[in-house]
């Protein structure tokens, strides 16, 4: 049928009429009828089921290795698993946070309800765990969604990335001059006024970025981009600190964990010591080039490095820091690694 096809587009050209063109539509019709509806639906159950179990191997494969490197035989702590329940509680609200201010980035660019942005963001945390810096989690949250305005969507997300960097930023410059007040030192001076620099750099670009897309547009490899300065200028300045104010309200909630988890885990810390402390600790994981699936690693040693000024108890620092790296990043990835078996890759 494919061969009679091309035939009748070469020995009937007539002026005006283009075969390449011709030939590549005929092409694409024989692909679709390849291509039919229940084909579709085994190649995405395949590739779907290959993405989750690859994903959720490497969870297993993680988690496993650094239990072995924290356990201790014969460990036991007396403290009350109240404090982790309180932890675990506000999982939840972690999640039901950033996934209605995904809704309202996302809303801006397409219909979106919350349900939907609730999966979208589970799955970008699946993504994001074989990412450096947990880079991929914005890219995951537009895959998921599969639409046509990517462009859209990448302009909030970058707005979105924008406020979360914000708060952290913003939390590391006071626990910063904490740190400069009671363990001063010439690094330490160094790194807060970069970290102070840095951060009115981005709430200034964050409040003025559609005024800084049109410059970006002026740049030939920017301008396929030009929906940013169209969309950004959707936003007010009341919904641009609405997000802002969420990202926050998370950053809040990541320290009380934290603070949870160790209390639970007997490391008794000063409550304002011990929060200021905190905030260098998620400031220091941000800054510092890791990929999720091994920054476990890295935060055992930073954690280290800044809990035991108040607590010599390392094994109850290494297993908070665990702890709350499984609470927000492996459960959230393995509920997005089973919604990916779900997505449909082929439509």
């Amino acid at each position: 049928m494919f061969v009679h096809g091309y035939k009748a587009i070469t020995h009937n050209k007539g002026p005006g009429i283009d075969t390449k063109n011709n030939f590549r539509i005929l092409l694409q019709n024989e692909f679709k009828g390849l291509l039919n509806k229940s084909t579709k639906i085994w190649i995405n159950y395949l590739l779907g089921g290959a993405v989750s179990a690859l994903l959720i191997w490497s969870l297993y494969r993680q988690v496993y290795s650094q239990l072995n490197h924290i356990g201790t035989p014969g460990f036991s702590w007396a403290g009350n698993t109240i404090f982790l329940v309180f932890a675990l509680l506000l999982m939840p609200v972690n999640l039901g946070l950033e996934a209605y201010k995904w809704k309202l980035l996302a809303d801006t660019a397409q219909p979106l309800n919350y349900r939907k942005a609730c999966t979208s963001y589970l799955a970008g945390i699946a993504f994001s765990i074989v990412t450096p810096n947990r880079i991929g989690e914005y890219p995951g949250r537009i895959l998921y969604l599969k639409r046509k305005n990517t462009l859209r969507l990448i302009s909030v997300s970058v707005l979105g990335a924008f406020a979360q960097l914000f708060a952290v930023l913003f939390f590391g410059v006071v626990g910063l001059l904490y740190y400069n007040i009671a363990y001063p030192g010439f690094w330490e001076k160094v790194l807060f006024v970069v970290c102070l620099g840095c951060t009115i750099g981005v709430i200034y670009f964050y409040l003025r970025f559609e005024q800084w897309a049109p410059k970006l547009q002026k740049i030939k490899w920017f301008r396929k981009f030009k929906t940013y300065g169209q969309l950004l200028k959707r936003f007010s300045m009341q919904d641009q600190v609405n997000i802002l104010l969420l990202s926050l309200l998370r950053y809040l909630i990541f320290s009380a964990q934290f603070m949870l988890l160790l209390t639970w885990m007997n490391v008794s810390i000063p409550l304002v010591s011990g929060f200021l402390m905190t905030t260098l600790f998620f400031w220091a994981m941000a800054m510092i080039p890791s990929v999720a699936l091994a920054e476990l690693g890295v935060r055992g040693q930073v954690g280290l490095f800044l809990f035991n000024h108040f607590s010599p108890n390392s094994i109850g620092i290494l297993i908070a820091t665990f702890s709350l790296w499984a609470i927000n990043l492996v459960i959230p990835a393995l509920l997005g690694s089973i919604l990916l078996f779900r997505m449909r890759w082929l439509r």
